[in-house]
This record gives C-alpha cells, structure tokens and sequence, in this order.
C-alpha cells in the first residue's frame, strides 16, 4: 500500500498536467503523511539532494554551450565539416551529422545543437535540393550524440542518481565510442539513402578556403581539448573543466569571434539561470522521493520482481530496454534518470552488469526518447526550427529510428563499447 500511495500519486498529479518536478514533491510529501514520517526529513532530503559539489558542472556546462550556441560557434563548425564532407553524394546530410558530433562534443545538449545545427543546416539543405523533412529528420536524430558524447551533463546527473559511486571521468570516457558508433551508423543511412534518391554532390572547397576555415573552428574545437584532457590529465576535476569551459567560450566569443554583443549576455545569463534553476528544483524533489522509494524499499521489491522472471541477464537487459523506450517516450530526459537509477541499478548490479555500461544503455534509451513523440523535447525543437508538423518529420525520421534502435542493442549486448576505453584510462 505504501508503495502505491508514492507512485500512484505522482502519476495521477502527471497525468493532471502538473509539472514533473512538482509531482515528484508533492507525491513525496504524501508518502511521508502516509507512513508518518516527519516532514522535517523530507525537507532536509530536499535540501541535501541539491547541497553537491558534483553538481556545480551542471549550469557551468549549460552556460558554456550557451554562449557557444548563440555566438556564432555552431556555424563555424558546420563549415568545418563541410571541408571533410561536404563533397560526397548527400554530403550536406554527413556534414549535419559530423557538424552534431562537434557540436556535441561542446555543448553537451541535443536541443542546443538541435536549435544551433538546425537554423543553419535545414535551409540550406532545403536551398540544394534535399527534402525539408529529411532535413529536419537528420538533424532531430544527429543530436541524440550530445547524449553520450562528453561533456554530458546527463552523465552527472546519473552519477548523483547512483549515489555518485560512479566516476564522471568514467562515465565521460564510456560514450566516446557509443556515440561515434551512432554518428557512423547515421551517417551510412544517410549515405544510402542520397544514393538511392539521387541527392546532390557537394563542391570541393578550395585549399586556401579549407583552411581558413579549420584555423576559425580550431577555437571551438578547442573546448573539446581542454574539458577532457584536463579531466583525463588530472590537472582539474569535471567540475573545474566546466567552469573553465565558460571562460574559454566567453574568451572566444567575445574576442574572437566577435559575432555576439556584450548587451545581449545579460539576457543569455538570464535564460542559463531559469534553465538551471528548473533542473535544480528537480534534482531536490527527486532526492525527496528517492529517499521515500528507499524507506519503502521499493528498489529492492522491484529487483525482486524483475529477477523472478527471468535469470537470463541478456533476456533482463531487453525488458529493461522496452521499460525504458515506454518511458521515455512519455516523459523527459533527466527525471526519468533521477527516478528511475536508484530503481533498476540494483537490478543491472545484481546480473553483473557494470554501472558504467548501464549508464550508457539509458543513455541511449532515454535519448531516444528526447526525439519520439508524444513527449519528444528535441523532436519538438527540431519541428519547429523546421517548420514542419510534428507528423511529418516523425513520419520522414522512421529509417533513422530503425538505425538508432541497432546502435541501442549493441550498446547493451556489446559492454566493451562503453566499458574498453575508460579501463584502457584506467578511470
């Protein structure tokens, strides 16, 4: 009973239209009336959930894709992966893909690089004569990299959720491939699919115009250098990379690049501060809520549960993808990680299964759920960029859903994708 007075609480306040963030305290507020637990304790469960040193990377990442997003990075980079493949039969598509790699690798936000990619690359492809909904398709899927591709600050989020017994470092390390592994994947459907539709060949770019624009991207690329190798160098911690990761793309923005006005950063900085006070709310009632869930011992019941039909790992692991694919498609990203971590971790530790290598396959899992209907956050954005119908880029992005549901299963069934490099680290 207590269990269903937690849970059914919240889904009925989320299925009222009351915000997630509000429904995880609300729900937890009523499951400590409910056993009589003061309510004194889930205030300081609140409190302590957001009291992390951890999450200092958090809006220190946000702030940076930010200012990367809106001054005038996202551009440079898609003229950079113009220079690799831009001349290839659809090499505007591979340039969308590679231009999200990078992108990624900076922003760490499949909507940033969504809204930034997007607004450059889907007029353009539009201009030499690709369809605005294959377009919008390629773009809405590319960005699913930024998921996995360091620095994600969903990898912290997971990391806090687990109840930080998982390295960030490792975590950062373990998408690497993943990620590269998706944008391949994408890029071959894209490849395939120009030549059976005959889409058009790109212009090679002349030597001295290739190379002015490399020497422009290698100030944003530069990001990517200086977040991981000084994480995997040991000179500053994840969250010092982040912080640093801000005065490097303040520094470049401002001047050198120089397309951003100073008067426009006090409204930046204000759209950063609601953003990472939304997530923060979130994180603190999530922390309220798992602690009810652990007083319940919920996430034991459930390991219980799940091990009972099965003893299989690989059969577990398969019913932990289809839960997780129901999921998020009907809610977003970061709540689910926060909710659903303390829960199914137990259950992937109990097989076995390297909490690295389970970070990775919710990754994935829930980063597709970011571009699928009804409650895609990043198919949402990327209808929009394109002014299109949720409908038809839906309909324009079922190949490239086949393809990400194999990169899913050889995430999961495939550990060494997640697990070679960070042990190679030694991380």
């Amino acid at each position: 009973m207590d269990t269903l007075v937690l849970l059914g609480s919240f889904f009925v306040l989320m299925m009222l239209g009351v915000p997630v963030a509000y429904s995880l305290g609300l729900a937890a507020l009523a499951g400590a009336l409910w056993i009589d637990l003061p309510l004194d304790a889930v205030m300081i469960q609140l409190a302590s959930g957001i009291n992390k040193f951890s999450l200092l990377a958090i809006p220190f990442f946000v702030l940076a894709g930010a200012i990367m997003a809106e001054g005038g990075m996202a551009r440079r980079l898609v003229a950079f992966a113009g220079v690799l493949v831009g001349f290839i039969r659809g090499g505007l598509s591979l340039v969308n893909i590679l231009a999200s790699t990078f992108f990624g690798a900076i922003s760490g936000s499949s909507v940033a690089d969504t809204a930034s990619v997007g607004s450059v690359l889907i007029p353009e492809m539009e201009k030499k004569g690709y369809p605005r909904d294959f377009a919008a398709a390629v773009t809405v899927s590319g960005s699913v990299q930024a998921i996995l591709i360091p620095p994600s600050h969903n990898a912290v989020l997971y990391s806090l959720a687990a109840g930080g017994s998982v390295s960030i470092a490792a975590l950062f390390m373990a998408g690497v491939l993943p990620g590269l592994l998706m944008g391949l994947t994408l890029a071959a459907l894209c490849l395939i699919t120009a030549r059976r539709r005959n889409y058009p060949k790109g212009e090679v770019i002349a030597l001295k115009q290739a190379l002015k624009i490399t020497v422009d991207a290698l100030w944003g690329l530069m990001t990517m250098v200086i977040i991981l190798g000084g994480i995997l160098s040991g000179v500053f911690t994840a969250n010092e990379s982040a912080s640093i990761a801000v005065l490097w793309a303040f520094f470049v923005t401002m001047f050198i690049y120089r397309d951003y006005k100073w008067c426009d950063l006090p409204r930046l900085v204000h759209r950063t501060v609601k953003t990472v006070t939304v997530v923060m709310i979130l994180i603190g009632f999530a922390a309220a809520f798992g602690y009810l869930m652990t007083l319940m011992m919920i996430p034991m019941k459930v390991t219980a549960f799940i091990t009972s039909l099965s003893d299989n790992k690989y059969v577990i692991l398969g019913l932990i993808n289809l839960l997780l694919m129901l999921l998020g498609c009907l809610m977003d990203m970061s709540p689910l990680i926060l909710i659903l971590t303390p829960i199914l971790l137990p259950v992937a530790t109990s097989l076995g299964i390297d909490p690295v290598h389970f970070g990775m396959i919710m990754m994935v899992n829930l980063g597709i759920g970011l571009i699928t209907p009804p409650v895609g956050t990043v198919l949402f954005v990327g209808s929009a960029v394109a002014k299109l119908s949720l409908g038809v880029v839906t309909r324009a992005m079922m190949p490239f859903f086949v393809a990400l549901f194999i990169v899913l299963l050889m995430v999961t069934y495939m550990p060494w994708l997640s697990l070679w490099l960070p042990r190679l680290l030694g991380l």
